[in-house]
């Protein structure tokens, strides 16, 4: 085994993740830990009653899915960058203090996790859902299972035996393991052998037992209790689950290629290869099989080594969580259309007649598809120009842009191949789009293209006319469904030239460093919003305060937290809704008394970026695809936009952020120390959920 020095040497690639100099670690909050408090708060509605059985199971599964993602890229990420006072990459015995903090915050969580599935599955119990331990199961289903074992499981099974033939397996990254002790009666000696349980989508994780339509057995359980099999004439003296988590924050050699898409498909293969940052071990194994495992999985701490006492790998109860009892989930609803797009036929009429605001999940996304798929067959429609980031495998976005060319339109679609965990897709839907006519770029090389942006050219009686639609999501369907996003079409003259020449941009060979209205990153939106932040700051007295109100997912660059530090020494009150990540600590005397941060945790993910400045009674609000992050100003294409109708200023400022802000039942604070205390009504004040006012407005009836 390779010492820990040599690991971090291994670790050492930059990706460009560095802090600012001269930063004071007693004015931030700590990244990691933030990120994990945001995972405790949805940990926390996994037990919430106001959320139907099957719901609080979802939850589950995106606590434990969110976790996976916090080892492959929050941990390798935590080592490449800085360190917050000495602006050097921490040391190793810095890394192993702050592995060690990420464990203690995560025990207790983990134990939560365990109790609040005990009590959702007891629950379940009484709707007649339930994964029945196989021990209890009667001996009819043992023998449908011994069958099914024997039919679906054996064949698909390799045991590897650890011996010196048969060096210690490589274990693949998230795959579910069982660790076997077996023990040879002729040589008397114990072996370890390590068998990989074939879960989606070779087989189902929960195995339905015979004639019930809604028990099941986890197919480890399957595994485990038939494993002799694989081990004919050995005694199995037990079998305990584990499973590992990789680094999948793979550094692509950008400036080393001439053939970008080549670089990406060469290396997705490194994910399955990457340095181990996480091993979770059954409560149940005991100290001689963990030391094995840490003997033999290359350079893993103690600090990485964490018990689980409930199922490994909950992400995968998101397909019991799917299970069709309408009684269980939440009630459907139909997602409302605009007003504007419901009374006019005709969209790019409707879009003339003025900006047409939207908001999903509550207005359908496909008022967007719609759109394009319209264009994809107008004859007057002359060109498409899109920006794709994530999409849905039965895209209609994809099918418009495929139907566009095909008709003889100019189509040009930017495909961002660099966006995690969907480089595979991606590379599929570019070589698909290509070889339907649409002219395909990747973006530039060490920039990722993160922008939401389309524009529409048509030839119209007046000449021709640009439309556009600006978001703060990705043009995803599915996505869409359940993120709250914000975006707008318009044809607004200013915003089609700023899309014209945002295209040449991405598509050509530009130095375009000036928009009538678009604020786009690396180019002008830092600077923007530390100008809006400052002339907030001038506009403030005592007696007259100026406000700023900043929604978004995240909020960790430095110099922005000062800038809004400096807000609130001068009197501005600011109110930042920021759903997961927050490094500024917010109430500390003469540091930010007057900033309050909420978070709002509930049945949609809230994911839509709304700035709003009060600008001296003049109100401006923005939004757009930005988080206010490092990576996001300065090594991502972003765009944010202002808002030019007056009456979507209003609905942003009183209709959206207002709301979220009274939010008495799903909002959580945070304190300058770093804890979040969920809000609750006060006496006799009545229960508000922002989700809920706004899913009643803006839905369907």
């Amino acid at each position: 085994m390779q010492g820990a020095g040599h690991k971090t040497k291994a670790r050492s690639a930059s990706n460009g993740r560095t802090y600012a100099r001269g930063r004071k670690p007693s004015q931030y909050l700590n990244r990691e830990l933030s990120w994990l408090n945001f995972n405790a708060r949805v940990l926390d509605e996994a037990r919430n009653p106001i959320h139907p059985l099957l719901e609080r199971l979802k939850f589950l599964a995106i606590f434990s899915n969110n976790l996976d993602e916090f080892f492959m890229i929050h941990i390798p990420g935590m080592r490449e960058r800085a360190d917050d006072e000495t602006g050097r990459r921490i040391t190793e015995e810095a890394t192993r203090e702050r592995l060690r903090g990420i464990h203690d915050r995560l025990k207790p969580l983990l134990e939560l996790q365990n109790r609040y599935y005990n009590e959702i599955l007891a629950e379940l119990k009484e709707f007649g859902v339930c994964i029945t331990p196989y021990s209890l199961l009667p001996s009819d289903q043992k023998t449908y299972l011994r069958r099914y074992f024997e039919e679906e499981v054996f064949p698909v099974l390799t045991p590897l035996v650890v011996g010196p033939g048969h060096p210690f397996p490589y274990i693949s990254n998230l795959s579910l393991s069982l660790a076997v002790i077996i023990h040879d009666a002729h040589t008397k000696k114990e072996h370890f052998a390590r068998v990989k349980v074939p879960t989606h989508p070779v087989l189902p994780r929960f195995i339905r037992l015979q004639g019930a339509e809604h028990e099941f057995v986890l197919l480890e359980e399957v595994v485990a209790e038939h494993i002799d099999r694989l081990f004919p004439g050995m005694e199995i003296r037990a079998t305990y689950p584990f499973r590992i988590t990789r680094n999948a924050d793979i550094e692509l050699p950008e400036d080393e290629t001439d053939d970008l898409m080549e670089m990406i498909e060469q290396n997705l293969q490194r994910r399955r290869f990457g340095e181990v940052e996480r091993v979770e071990v059954a409560a149940s194994m005991p100290e001689a099989v963990r030391k094995t495992l840490f003997d033999e999985i290359d350079e893993v701490r103690h600090e990485e080594m964490y018990t689980v006492h409930a199922p490994m790998n909950m992400a995968d109860f998101f397909m019991l969580a799917g299970l069709d009892i309408p009684a269980l989930r939440y009630a459907p609803f139909v997602a409302g259309i605009p007003p504007a797009l419901r009374n006019n036929a005709d969209a790019f009429e409707a879009i003339r007649e003025g900006d047409i605001l939207l908001h999903h999940p509550y207005q359908s996304f496909e008022c967007v598809s719609d759109l394009l798929s319209r264009a994809a067959v107008d004859p007057q429609v002359l060109t498409i120009k899109h920006t794709l980031y994530r999409t849905s495998g039965d895209s209609p976005i994809i099918q418009a842009l495929i139907d566009a060319a095909e008709n003889g339109k100019q189509v040009a679609c930017l495909v961002e191949l660099k966006a995690r965990f969907d480089e595979a897709n991606n590379i599929t839907w570019a070589k698909q789009l290509e070889k339907s006519g649409v002219h395909v770029v990747y973006g530039w090389i060490g920039l990722k293209t993160h922008c939401k942006v389309t524009l529409i050219v048509r030839r119209e009686e007046s000449g021709l006319r640009r439309y556009v639609h600006i978001g703060t999501g990705n043009y995803n369907p599915s996505t869409a469904k359940v993120y709250t996003d914000i975006g707008v079409l318009t044809c607004d003259p200013n915003f089609g030239s700023d899309a014209t020449d945002l295209f040449n941009f991405l598509t050509g060979l530009s130095r375009q460093d000036s928009y009538h209205k678009f604020l786009v990153a690396p180019i002008t939106l830092r600077n923007r919003l530390k100008a809006l932040i400052d002339r907030e700051i001038a506009h403030s007295t005592p007696e007259k305060p100026g406000h700023i109100i900043l929604k978004m997912n995240a909020l960790v660059d430095p110099k922005l937290i000062q800038s809004l530090y400096r807000a609130s020494q001068n009197s501005v009150k600011v109110d930042l809704i920021i759903r997961g990540m927050c490094c500024l600590r917010p109430g500390v005397a003469n540091l930010s008394e007057n900033i309050r941060v909420t978070s709002v945790v509930g049945r949609f993910l809230e994911h839509s970026r709304i700035f709003y400045f009060e600008n001296g009674g003049n109100a401006e609000v923005y939004f757009g695809s930005a988080d206010w992050m490092t990576r996001n100003l300065d090594r991502r294409v972003e765009v944010v936009v202002p808002v030019a109708s007056a009456e979507n200023r209003r609905i942003l400022k009183e209709e959206v952020l207002d709301v979220m802000l009274q939010d008495n039942c799903q909002a959580w604070e945070l304190d300058g120390e770093g804890k979040y205390t969920r809000h609750s009504p006060k006496a006799n004040e009545a229960r508000f959920s922002a989700q809920e006012a706004l899913l009643d407005r803006l839905s369907q009836k």
